[in-house]
């Protein structure tokens, strides 16, 4: 079962519908903390502001449940989903988020047009800072350079650049997925990217 987070923030049900499409047999979208922590895998995503996303999580008591479990089976963040799990965000002048990895949620620049808003491509990292190939898990069989639909005013900057999957250039080179173990987030909507984006989500389904 795959445990879709609603905390009010995004269009759930268009996730829930792609990952069925994607060949989940059961997928539940649910604020409740005992069907989160029971499901084999979670999905967080989201659209809008971190402050409001972070009210609503401790207003439903979910942000320990998303500690206690991220790394425990596949997790897939998506758009806010993503900049949820940095520590703080430039939004509305300081913002806090999960603090699952150290980093700010940073605002485009003035010079460019925000949001940015359609389709961009993305450039897989096939090596950490070591120089080994990671296995790709989630991004197999997305080519170098696939189109992704994205909506969004900020972007997230890791402090540890050994997390960033893929890297999409808008007037600034950004981290537009980020991986660590089981967790996998992506500040484009799989669910709005046509093929490559159910191949994405296939493969997050197909997660052992």
């Amino acid at each position: 079962m795959i445990a879709v987070i609603d905390y009010g923030m995004g269009n759930l049900r268009s996730v829930a519908k792609a990952l069925e499409s994607a060949g989940a047999n059961e997928v539940r979208v649910s604020s409740d903390a005992g069907i989160i922590r029971g499901a084999d895998k979670i999905v967080l995503p989201g659209v809008g502001a971190i402050k409001e996303a972070m009210r609503e999580l401790k207003r439903l008591n979910l942000i320990k449940t998303i500690h206690e479990n991220i790394f425990k089976k596949p997790f897939l963040g998506i758009c806010l989903g993503l900049q949820l799990l940095f520590e703080r965000s430039e939004e509305g002048g300081s913002a806090r988020g999960l603090g699952v990895f150290k980093g700010t949620v940073r605002r485009f620049p003035d010079r460019l047009k925000v949001p940015h808003m359609g389709w961009n491509q993305i450039k897989v990292k096939r090596q950490n800072a070591k120089g080994k190939t990671k296995e790709r898990g989630i991004l197999k069989n997305i080519p170098d350079n696939s189109f992704f639909y994205f909506c969004h005013s900020y972007y997230a900057d890791p402090e540890d650049k050994n997390i960033i999957a893929a890297v999409t250039d808008y007037g600034l080179e950004f981290a537009s997925a980020i991986r660590k173990d089981n967790l996998f987030a992506c500040q484009f909507h799989p669910e709005k990217s046509q093929n490559l984006g159910l191949r994405l989500l296939k493969n997050f389904v197909e997660l052992k």
